[in-house]
Order: structure tokens, then C-alpha cells, then sequence
């Protein structure tokens, strides 16, 4: 599998959080903004407040896994934020894909195929 290209530099992540638009849903945050690049980054949010060690990172490994799975079906050329909120680490697959998929509808991400 191919790793995903993501943000890394904490000016990358502010930049986004104050110039980028969001969405929030249940289980997730989602910012999200147009980069000059051809393809797609990733960055993932796991607060403090959600747990320790062991739970933030189950928590980004279910985001990055939901993004990994419906990348193809987004548009090319955005960085986005996804903030896993407490429910992110309970929550069904299905409930993790729709919340995902409706804030990428939301924001126009999500690129319109049949």
C-alpha cells in the first residue's frame, strides 16, 4: 500500500484551522482547503482529552482508514484536517464512512461520480 501523502508542519495545520473551511459531525471534524498541488494531504487530530496513548491512536488509525478507503472518490487537490472526536474510537465502520462522506458532500470534496 501506498502511503499517503500528509501535513506535517504545525504552520501547514494553523494555516488550515484559520483559512480553511469545516464541518463537524459526531464522530469527526473535517477542515479542508484548496493546496496548488495535484494531489490530496492528510493531516490527523487526536486531542489529549480523548484518551490515552493506545486510544489516540486506534482513533487516527480509524480516520486514516476511512479516508484511505473513499480517497479515490475525492477530488484531487486539498489538504484536509480530520479531528477525531471521543465517539471516533466507539463508533460503527458505517457510522465512521457516512459521517466522512457527508462532510466531504458538505464541503464540496467530494467529487460527484456515478
Amino acid at each position: 500500500m501506498k502511503p499517503a501523502v500528509t501535513l506535517k508542519q504545525n504552520y501547514e495545520f494553523r494555516r488550515l484551522y484559520q483559512k480553511g473551511a469545516s464541518s463537524a459531525g459526531s464522530c469527526m471534524v473535517l477542515y479542508c482547503r484548496r493546496n496548488k498541488l495535484g494531489h490530496n494531504r492528510l493531516g490527523l487530530t487526536a486531542s489529549v482529552k480523548l484518551g490515552h496513548a493506545v486510544v489516540r491512536n486506534r482513533a487516527r488509525r480509524r480516520l486514516r482508514e476511512v479516508y484511505r478507503l473513499n480517497s479515490n472518490r475525492l477530488s484531487a487537490g486539498w489538504d484536509i484536517i480530520l479531528v477525531a472526536r471521543s465517539r471516533t474510537v466507539t463508533a460503527s465502520w458505517k457510522e465512521l464512512n457516512d459521517t466522512f462522506l457527508r462532510l466531504c458532500r458538505k464541503l464540496e470534496v467530494l467529487e460527484d461520480k456515478p
